[in-house]
């Protein structure tokens, strides 16, 4: 038990020196950088803090060329980073509370995320107008259309306001399914950040777990195709529930 805690110890420690040279390199070199080097730089900081954290990254599929709106199941407070390790020219649709967070709300911003408050319609109309210009421009748009985060072991609902940014470009939907996994759990419990858990005490909890695997499925993509976006919430709802094992009973809204 205590050669485990001073591992945790040890690999909490390597993992906030990690998150600092992320801010250096950010700060130093983001301003200005084209987007080929911010987005091998990020890469690399997403793949590295990974593995600081012990997990093993196991992606299946591959991304598309071209603009599109990535839609994946919502986790832990990881799944941004596993996402960027995987396709790191992804901008985040993220709540503002995420802003809050010391030093890393601060690294989600410098890569781009777009920062919605989830009460304020008008708000949510704003980010929608931005994800669309950006698609428009040929970014990758990431949503987590659930809203929150659950513990794994089923979808919740998708609210599918986000995916009216894809509809009224014609760009597909890129779905992914996210899943942690470890020895002892094909979904585990240490990634979840749900409840009244706090980022701390999530991020305690991953040191102290061993073996933990982030499993991301690269789905085919959904074309619009004249649909709506509850028509799309649903298809691509089904898609990840499918990948995932899980009941997709509930439809988007």
């Amino acid at each position: 038990m205590l050669l485990r805690r001073l591992r945790a110890v040890g690999r909490l420690g390597r993992v906030v020196v990690h998150i600092l040279h992320g801010v250096w390199v950010a700060w130093r070199e983001f301003d200005g950088a084209s987007a080929a080097h911010r987005c091998a730089r990020i890469q690399w900081w997403s793949a590295k803090l990974l593995a600081l954290l012990g997990m093993r990254l196991q992606p299946m599929g591959r991304f598309q060329l071209g603009p599109q709106l990535v839609v994946a199941n919502h986790v832990s407070w990881l799944d941004i980073t596993a996402v960027h390790a995987v396709c790191p020219q992804a901008r985040f649709v993220s709540k503002s509370d995420v802003k809050a967070w010391p030093v890393l709300g601060w690294l989600i911003g410098a890569a781009g995320t777009l920062f919605i408050e989830r009460e304020n319609k008008r708000d949510a109309l704003r980010v929608v107008h931005q994800s669309a210009q950006a698609l428009r421009e040929g970014d990758t748009v990431a949503v987590f259309p659930e809203g929150t985060t659950s513990d794994g072991h089923h979808l919740l609902p998708f609210h599918a306001n986000l995916l009216q940014a894809a509809v009224a470009t014609g760009t597909p939907l890129q779905p992914l399914a996210l899943r942690f996994s470890d020895p002892d759990h094909a979904v585990s419990p240490a990634a979840a950040y749900i409840g009244d858990m706090t980022l701390a005490e999530s991020l305690w909890t991953i040191v102290c777990t061993e073996g933990l695997v982030v499993h991301i499925d690269i789905l085919p993509q959904q074309p619009v195709d004249g649909l709506d976006r509850r028509a799309l919430g649903e298809a691509v709802r089904t898609q990840i529930a499918a990948a995932l094992g899980v009941s997709a009973d509930s439809a988007a809204h």
